[in-house]
C-alpha cells in the first residue's frame, strides 16, 4: 500500500529505497497510478510493478500506466475511490466484507455477489489488505504515533492498520510527550518503522 492522493502525503525517499533495492512482483495498491513526475513513476518505469489496485489510473500530465496496460506489461483492478478506501479501512478494523450500492449494476459489480437491502441494489466488497504499507506524515514520535498535516491526511491513516509491516516517513520527529493526545491521527501501535526525512532530503 501506498499513501498519498496525488503528490499530496506521498513518501517518495521510501519509493526511491523500494526502486534501489530492486524489488520485482509488486501489487500495488493506491490512489492512483502515478502523475507524470515522481517516485511512483520511476516504479513503474522499472518494471517492477505486476499490478495497480487504484481508484484512477490514467492522468492528464502521463500515460506511461496506459502504454504499459495496452501493451499487456501490467494488470489493473479498477476500484471506485469511496470504496477502495472503505475496503481498506475495513482490513484495519477488522472487518472481512461489506456491502456497498456503489457499482451495483456496472461492470465493476457484475462478477461479486449482489443482494438488495432496503430497495437497493449492493455489492459485497472484500476487505483489502496487504503485506507492507509506506506511508508519509508531518510529524512523528520514536513510537510511531503520527500527524497529517492538511490534504496529507489521505490515504495514510487508514492504510497504517491494514497492513502487515508499515513503514513511515515523516517530515518532523518530535520527542515523547510533546505531542498532545488530539493531535494524534495515527496511533503508534499501527507503525512498525519510522524514518526521519526533512522534507526535501534525498534517500537515504
Amino acid at each position: 500500500m501506498l499513501g498519498g492522493f496525488g503528490s499530496v502525503g506521498l513518501p517518495n525517499q521510501l519509493l526511491d529505497g523500494l526502486v534501489a533495492k530492486g524489488v520485482r512482483g509488486i501489487t500495488l495498491i493506491a490512489n492512483n497510478a502515478g502523475a507524470a513526475f515522481g517516485s511512483m513513476v520511476t516504479l513503474l518505469e522499472t518494471g517492477a510493478v505486476e499490478k495497480v489496485v487504484c481508484s484512477y489510473p490514467r492522468n492528464a500530465q502521463s500515460t506511461l500506466f496506459v502504454d504499459l496496460y495496452r501493451e499487456g506489461k501490467i494488470g489493473l483492478e479498477l476500484v471506485p475511490q469511496g470504496t477502495l478506501a472503505e475496503r481498506i479501512r475495513a482490513a484495519s478494523a477488522g472487518i472481512p466484507a461489506f456491502f456497498t450500492p456503489t457499482a451495483a449494476g456496472t461492470q465493476l459489480g457484475a462478477s461479486k455477489e449482489q443482494r438488495e437491502i432496503n430497495g437497493r441494489l449492493c455489492v459485497l466488497e472484500q476487505a483489502l489488505h496487504a503485506d507492507v504499507a509506506l506511508l508519509e506524515a508531518w510529524q512523528a514520535d520514536r513510537w510511531g504515533n503520527l500527524s497529517y498535516r492538511l490534504a496529507g491526511r489521505n490515504f495514510n491513516p487508514i492504510m497504517a492498520g491494514a497492513a502487515k509491516l508499515t513503514i513511515v516517513q515523516t517530515q518532523h520527529k518530535v520527542e515523547l510527550g510533546e505531542m498532545r493526545p488530539d493531535e494524534v491521527m495515527t496511533p503508534g501501535i499501527y507503525i512498525n518503522r519510522v524514518v526521519h526525512i526533512p522534507y526535501g532530503d534525498p534517500v537515504l
